[in-house]
């Protein structure tokens, strides 16, 4: 008997729910996805027994029943063998997600995280004997619950997650409207090679596939790649992608600008047709001492309180030659800030990659408030786009809500649009800019220089923060420049209150 996709999410939510109390909600996603996705292989192995036996009855073995399984589970590791038992829950529930993963070390290795099981400060038996009776009353086998079900109710689970854990959820979910947007931009093909280097839950990925499927192409030739470098949300993705069905994919832990996973024979970071992200703004710390020698630091190195453009290079690095393009979500500040990041700027304009800069609404973000803008990059761009770049503001299409304003369907596809055919199909405010004309800006890319700025949503304090730390940043850059050039005249610098050090 199927259950529809209200009764799945209902049952869903209240399987989190018996967390709640002695379980911190951003932490709820540690507990309950390795749970439904543990419940989810158990209860399609028994599926997938029953089919064997109904198919060879007493003359099934061990070789005929293995043809029938996706995965192994070996015997003591059902869900019903284990949930059942009354001492040490906690433990047992470990060393079976250890056994199932020993037992499946191509697919499965490292699949359930880290979590602390046995640690009953962390999860108390009865929080998680709570959350066993909540999922006893799902069956998720193939005849209960097909795979679009099943991704949509993880993917329903992870919104609920974010909105209940705030701007901790910014490292591990994107804003689906944000996302289906640069899905909708970049659109995949079957065959293409896809690649989020900064792939929290996997949302990207998970979207490509989906468009791919609901336009009634070949989802199944896709092949998709990710990095995360923590381990909780890579072992979220590798699930996701698992409970949507995907098969051709390769989610590897790692920290992508210290050390990229993907590598070609020569050792040079991997290319692909489809480069996607939303990685952490502004990232401090990121290791720009390790980028003066290194390939992808094309057009400079980042200041070390800054990865954002480091990213940008990464993933411009990892762009297919003819077929590459590459959609990244990026604070305004890389619009416009000065120093190494303008002369980086200035090289991927120059370079005539950049095809596009959409600006997004305010405020849709969970991790930051800061104003947040699309860059699209392709390796052949259109001849009607060469030498030029298309300014896009959808910063007026928003609906406006309590905590975060949110973009509905006709929103997302009106920028879509927009990005297609370079015309402003309903006040999304278009111009495709020359080149000339950017480089007498300085290779500012400042939407407003460009274009009217259509939102009139009073800036926030954290929009405010930003524009001042850049205003700031830029006087001190200046400062240093004057007084270097001071110093190589003689001036004395100490008439200004500076040090000639």
């Amino acid at each position: 008997m199927t259950i529809t996709q209200n009764e799945l999410e209902s049952r869903l939510w209240d399987a989190a729910n018996a967390l709640r109390g002695p379980v911190d909600p951003a932490d709820f996603k540690t507990y309950v996805f390795p749970m439904l996705f543990w419940k989810w292989i158990s209860d399609t192995w028994v599926y997938e027994h029953d089919a064997a036996f109904d198919e060879y009855g007493d003359d099934l073995d061990d070789e005929i029943e293995a043809d029938f399984h996706r995965f192994e589970l070996p015997k003591g590791t059902l869900w019903s063998e284990v949930t059942e038992k009354v001492t040490n829950l906690g433990a047992e529930i470990a060393k079976t997600f250890q056994r199932i993963e020993m037992a499946n070390p191509r697919s499965l290795a490292g699949v359930f995280g880290d979590a602390s099981w046995g640690n009953q400060e962390r999860i108390p038996e009865s929080a998680l004997l709570g959350l066993i009776r909540a999922f006893n009353k799902i069956t998720l086998d193939p005849s209960t619950v097909s795979h679009d079900l099943l991704g949509a109710g993880y993917e329903y689970l992870l919104k609920n997650f974010a909105d209940e854990s705030g701007k901790k959820a910014g490292e591990f979910f994107t804003p689906r409207e944000v996302v289906n947007l640069l899905v909708g931009i970049l659109q995949p093909e079957p065959g293409d090679s896809v690649y989020d280097p900064s792939c929290g839950s996997g949302g990207m990925l998970v979207a490509m596939i989906n468009q791919l499927r609901e336009s009634g192409k070949d989802h199944r030739a896709l092949k998709a790649y990710g990095q995360e470098i923590n381990l909780t949300t890579a072992s979220i993705a590798r699930m996701n992608l698992f409970l949507h069905e995907i098969e051709d994919f390769d989610i590897k832990r790692g920290d992508t600008l210290r050390a990229p996973a993907f590598k070609d024979t020569t050792g040079a970071v991997r290319r692909f047709d489809v480069v996607i992200a939303n990685p952490p703004f502004s990232l401090a710390n990121w290791g720009a001492d390790r980028w003066t020698s290194d390939p992808r630091a094309i057009w400079g190195v980042p200041p070390a309180k800054n990865g954002d453009y480091a990213f940008v290079q990464h993933m411009v690095s990892s762009m297919q030659a003819e077929s590459g393009r590459v959609g990244v979500v990026m604070p305004h500040g890389v619009l416009f800030r000065g120093g190494a990041e303008a002369k980086i700027r200035q090289g991927l304009i120059e370079q005539d990659s950049l095809e596009a800069v959409v600006g997004l609404p305010p405020n849709l973000f969970y991790s930051t408030s800061i104003p947040a803008c699309l860059l699209i990059f392709r390796d052949k761009k259109p001849a009607k786009r060469k030498k030029h770049v298309l300014f896009i503001d959808g910063s007026a299409r928003f609906i406006k809500g309590k905590n975060q304003n949110l973009m509905s369907e006709e929103d997302v596809s009106v920028l879509i649009e927009a990005y297609k055919t370079g015309n402003d199909p309903d006040g999304a405010n278009v111009r495709l800019v020359p080149f000339e004309e950017i480089e007498q800006n300085g290779f500012d890319l400042n939407i407003g220089r460009y274009i009217n700025v259509a939102a009139e949503e009073a800036a926030d304090l954290g929009a405010v923060l930003v524009a001042y730390a850049d205003a700031r940043q830029h006087r001190v850059d200046t400062e240093a420049e004057m007084f270097k050039r001071l110093a190589a005249a003689g001036i004395d610098l100490s008439v200004f209150g500076a040090s000639d050090e």
